[in-house]
């Protein structure tokens, strides 16, 4: 089942709606969607090296435009569609001592929440609601995904057929170790978060 849901992914990565999915999930991703868009960026590459440059921008644009969304959800509806998020990800008990951090170092956490596997989407919603300065949030957006993208595009570019090889020969250790990677990275949100 493992190597049927790779093999898909795949076919969908190299697939004519494939730039179209990768745009809608990076531009949700960063406003409330919890799936990050490396999952299909990542296949892309390796489906289709020559195109990486390409799909990192697709993902970088869409991803901030993304980001406008969610920092209009935090600026202007809290209440009703932020804190049920924040909610979701168990975030919403601490985003009072969250803002005060956030009004001091807002930049520099957006930054680093925008490269980082770090939910983005509690992070547009907080510039909102602080009213970090748009510019300012803008350009460290652009900054952060495209430092993230480019960066995961720049790997696989240039070693994308052993990754390729690499992860076809040892799928079922590579999603053992992406799925321990994924839950510690959460468990580790949740505990020093």
């Amino acid at each position: 089942m493992l190597r049927r849901l790779y093999d898909w992914t795949m076919s969908l990565a190299r697939g004519r709606h494939a730039p179209r999915a990768l745009a809608g999930v990076s531009f949700v991703e960063s406003s409330f969607f919890p799936i990050p868009p490396d999952l299909l960026l990542i296949p892309m590459c390796v489906a289709e090296p020559r195109k990486a440059w390409l799909w990192a921008g697709v993902a970088t644009v869409f991803s901030v435009l993304g980001g406008l969304l969610g920092y209009f959800i935090g600026a202007m509806l809290f209440e009703p569609v932020a804190h049920p998020i924040l909610e979701f990800y168990h975030y919403a008990d601490r985003f009072e001592a969250f803002q005060l951090a956030f009004n001091e170092w807002g930049l520099l956490i957006v930054f680093i929440a925008g490269f980082t596997p770090f939910p983005y989407k509690v992070i547009t919603i907080a510039s909102g609601l602080t009213g970090l300065g748009l510019p300012a949030f803008i350009i460290a957006s652009i900054i952060a995904r495209a430092s993230r993208f480019f960066l995961v595009a720049g790997l696989l570019y240039f070693f994308g057929e052993p990754i390729r090889l690499f992860i076809e020969k040892r799928l079922g250790l590579m999603t053992a170790i992406f799925g321990a990677l994924l839950v510690g990275g959460f468990a580790a949100i949740r505990l020093f978060g």
